[in-house]
C-alpha cells in the first residue's frame, strides 16, 4: 500500500452534512464538498491486511484496496479503471449503497473503518471532471439483437455489458425516463437525477437504443418483442408492495411509499400529473408505517412538503446501538442506523402493531395501535410477538405512507404473456446462468431475487448479461 501505517495515523473522515434548516427548504444532495486532500488521507488508512474481506462482502467483487492505493497516489486514472473493472455505476453505489464493504473492513476490528463508499463516490466524481469516463463501443458487433425489459441498476448495468460485448441492445422503460426506482423511488435529495443522465450519455454513445414509455406485455406485445430479438431479459424489478390489510385500509389518505416517493420525482422533474390524485404532506400528521430505508426516505420527503409531524413506527424491536453479538465481524452487523431524514425532526417508535385505521367524511385521522413484546422461541426458531395488555394507543394521521417493502414482480401483462415459472417466493425463477424456464428469456434483479439493494441489482445485472452473451454465443462468454 502507498502508506503502511496510514490506518493508526489518520482517523475516519466523511463530508459533512448540511445543516437541517437548510437542507429541509430543498432537493438538493445532502452533504457538503469534501476536500481531495483529505480524500487521499482517507485513502491512506487502507491497510495491507492481507486477506481484503471488503471483497467477499461487496457483491461486485469490487477491487477496493487497489483503488485505494491509486487515490492515495493520485493516479486517478488508474483509479476510475480499477474502480469501473467490477462496478458499471459506482456514482450510485458511492451514494445509496448501505457500504457492505465498510462493515467488513478489518481496520473496522478495533477502529473506525475506511470510508470506502466516500472514495468511490469522489473517484467517479473525478473521472467525469477529468473526462476520464467516456463511451467505450464494441469493435465487433455480432449481428444479435437483445431486448432488455426494465431500466433499473439490473437493467441498465445488463444493458451496457451486452452493448459493449457487440450487441444491439434495446433498453425499454415503460416511464417516462430511465433509472427504475433510482429516478423514482429514491428522492432527490439521496440521489440527484442528473447523475442518472450523465451515465446514460455513456450508455447512449455506446450504441444503446432506449425507448422511454413503452410498457411491454400493455403497449408492445410480448409476442412482438420474442419476435423481433434474438434473446430477452426481463430487469423490472419486484413491484409488488407489500399491503396492511386491516380494518380502514380503503380509507383516503392511506398511500404506498413508493406512490408518494414516485410522484414527488416526476413532480420535481416536471412530468404531467392531471391525471393523479395528489399525495401532499403539507400540514398534514404523517405516519409512515415501515422502519426501512424507503420508510426514511418517506420522513425525509414529507418534511421537505412541510409535514405537521412526521412518525414513523416500526413492528421489530428497535436495534441495539452497537453491533449486536450475534452478528460479529465481518458480518453485516444487527445495529441502530440513524438516516439523515430521521435528523430533521421525526419520532420513531419500535415493537407497535396497526390494528385498524379510523377515518371521518372517509379519510383517515387515527391509526389505532398496540404495543409488542418478542420473545425468543424454543429451540432457535423465529421469535414470536405477543401483545402487551393494556398497551392500545392511538396516532393521529391526515397522510398514512406504508413502507413495508416488495412481495414479488408484477404477474399480469409480461410475466403472464412469457409463461415464465415462478419459484416458492413468487419471483421469475432461473438457472445458474439467469435463464428463465422459457429459451432465450432471462431475468435479473429484484424480478429474480426480490426486493434488494442497488449494489446486488448491478452485479445480477452484470451477470445476467453474460448468461445472455454465453448463449448467445453457442459458449462462453467474453464479458467479465
Amino acid at each position: 500500500m502507498g502508506k503502511i501505517t496510514g490506518f493508526m495515523e489518520v482517523d475516519r473522515a466523511t463530508p459533512q452534512l448540511r445543516p437541517v434548516a437548510e437542507r429541509i427548504t430543498d432537493w438538493d444532495a445532502l452533504y457538503k464538498p469534501f476536500a481531495q486532500e483529505r480524500l487521499q488521507d482517507q485513502a491512506s488508512r487502507c491497510m495491507d491486511c492481507g486477506v481484503p474481506f471488503c471483497h467477499n462482502s461487496c457483491p461486485l467483487g469490487n477491487l477496493v484496496p487497489m483503488w485505494n492505493d491509486w487515490v492515495y497516489r493520485g493516479d486517478w486514472a488508474m483509479a476510475v479503471e480499477t474502480l469501473h473493472r467490477a462496478n458499471n455505476f459506482p456514482e450510485f453505489t458511492g451514494r445509496v449503497c448501505p457500504a457492505l464493504c465498510e462493515a467488513s473492513c478489518v481496520v473496522g476490528i478495533n477502529r473506525e473503518p475506511v470510508a470506502i463508499r466516500e472514495i468511490e463516490r469522489t473517484i467517479v466524481e473525478e473521472g467525469f471532471t477529468r473526462g476520464l469516463i467516456v463511451p467505450r463501443p464494441a469493435l465487433v458487433k455480432t449481428g444479435k439483437r437483445v431486448a432488455v425489459v426494465g431500466s433499473g441498476p439490473a437493467g441498465l448495468a445488463a444493458a451496457q455489458q451486452l452493448t459493449r460485448a457487440g450487441h444491439t441492445v434495446t433498453l425499454y422503460e415503460k416511464n417516462a425516463r430511465v433509472g427504475g426506482l433510482m429516478r423514482y423511488g429514491i428522492p432527490a435529495f439521496k440521489l440527484e437525477k442528473h447523475v442518472i443522465d450523465r451515465r446514460m450519455q455513456q450508455l447512449l454513445g455506446e450504441g444503446l437504443t432506449v425507448r422511454t414509455g413503452v410498457h411491454v406485455g400493455v403497449d408492445l406485445p410480448v409476442a412482438q418483442l420474442r419476435q423481433e430479438n434474438d434473446a430477452i431479459l426481463l430487469t423490472g424489478g419486484a413491484e409488488h408492495p407489500r399491503d396492511l390489510s386491516i380494518p380502514g385500509r380503503s380509507l383516503q389518505g392511506i398511500h404506498f411509499a413508493m406512490d408518494f416517493l414516485g410522484q414527488q420525482n416526476r413532480r420535481l422533474a416536471g412530468e404531467d400529473l392531471s391525471r393523479e390524485t395528489e399525495i401532499w404532506a403539507e400540514d398534514q400528521h404523517v405516519v409512515v408505517v415501515g422502519g426501512g430505508d424507503t420508510g426514511a426516505d418517506c420522513v425525509g420527503t414529507a418534511i421537505r412538503q412541510g409535514a405537521r409531524s412526521v412518525t414513523q413506527i416500526e413492528l421489530l424491536p428497535k436495534p441495539p446501538k452497537d453491533r449486536a453479538p450475534e452478528t460479529p465481524w465481518p458480518l453485516w452487523p444487527i445495529q441502530l442506523r440513524v438516516s439523515s431524514s430521521h435528523q430533521e425532526g421525526c419520532v420513531q417508535e419500535w415493537n407497535i402493531l396497526t390494528k385498524y385505521f379510523e377515518g371521518e367524511n372517509d379519510h383517515v385521522k387515527h391509526l389505532h395501535c398496540v404495543r409488542l413484546r418478542w420473545q425468543a422461541s424454543e429451540g432457535g426458531g423465529r421469535p414470536q410477538m405477543t401483545e402487551i395488555a393494556g398497551s392500545a394507543f392511538s396516532l393521529e394521521a391526515d397522510l398514512v405512507l406504508l413502507a413495508m417493502g416488495f412481495l414479488a414482480p408484477v404477474k399480469s401483462g409480461l410475466l403472464e404473456a412469457l409463461g415464465v415459472a415462478l419459484d416458492e417466493r413468487g419471483n421469475v425463477q432461473v438457472n445458474g446462468r439467469s435463464m428463465t424456464s422459457i429459451e432465450g428469456v432471462f431475468a435479473a434483479g429484484d424480478m429474480a431475487t426480490g426486493q434488494s439493494l442497488v449494489v446486488r441489482a448491478i452485479s445480477s445485472g452484470r451477470q445476467a448479461a453474460k448468461g445472455v452473451d454465453g448463449w448467445l454465443r453457442g459458449g462462453e462468454s467474453i464479458l467479465p
